[in-house]
C-alpha cells in the first residue's frame, strides 16, 4: 500500500483525543499506521465505536517451517482488531493494555488464501475491564480463526 505512513503516535496525540478519533486519524493517514503493520503487511481499515477491522495478505514470507502461515500472523491481526474495538471506546487521556488473548485456529492460512479481514467487537465495557471477540475471514466469508480478549482500562486522571 503506497503512501502509507508508519510510526508511533506521540504521547501528546494520544492524550489529546479519544480512541475512536485517533483510530479514524490513522485510517485517514493523518496519524501513522503502527510499525508492526508494515512488518507483517496488514492495516487498520475501519473503526466505529466498539468495533474495528484490519485487513492483511498472507504471503510466503509469513510461513513457518511446515509450509503454512505462522499462527502469529493470525494472532496479531486478531489482537489488533479486538484491542482496537476496545480502544475505540476510550475517552481522551484513558489508557489500556491487553490482559489476555484466547485464539482458536479453525483452518490454516497459506499464500494462496488471498486477503483476510479481522473484525473485533465489544462484548462488555466496564470502567476498568473490557472484553471483545472477533474473527478472521477471507473475502468469501470463510472462517480461519476466532478469538476473545480481556483488556484493562486505566481511566484518565482528573
Amino acid at each position: 500500500m503506497n503512501g502509507i505512513k508508519y510510526g508511533v503516535v506521540s504521547p501528546e496525540a494520544l492524550n489529546s483525543q479519544g480512541g475512536l478519533d485517533l483510530l479514524k486519524a490513522i485510517i485517514a493517514g493523518t496519524l501513522p499506521q503502527a510499525p508492526m503493520s508494515e512488518t507483517l503487511g496488514f492495516h487498520l481499515v475501519e473503526a466505529e465505536t466498539g468495533w474495528a477491522a484490519f485487513e492483511g495478505l498472507p504471503e510466503f514470507r509469513h510461513y513457518n517451517p511446515i509450509g503454512t502461515v505462522h499462527g502469529g500472523f493470525t494472532a496479531t491481526l486478531l489482537d489488533s482488531a479486538l484491542g482496537c474495538a476496545i480502544f475505540s471506546t476510550l475517552l481522551k487521556g484513558d489508557a489500556w493494555t491487553t490482559l489476555e488473548l484466547k485464539l482458536n485456529f479453525v483452518r490454516p492460512l497459506t499464500k494462496d488464501t488471498g486477503p483476510v479481514r479481522a473484525e473485533g467487537r465489544i462484548v462488555h465495557r466496564g470502567r476498568t475491564v473490557a472484553t471483545s471477540e472477533g474473527d478472521l475471514k477471507d473475502r468469501a466469508g470463510k472462517l480461519y480463526a476466532h478469538a476473545t480478549t480481556t483488556c484493562m482500562i486505566f481511566p484518565a486522571k482528573a
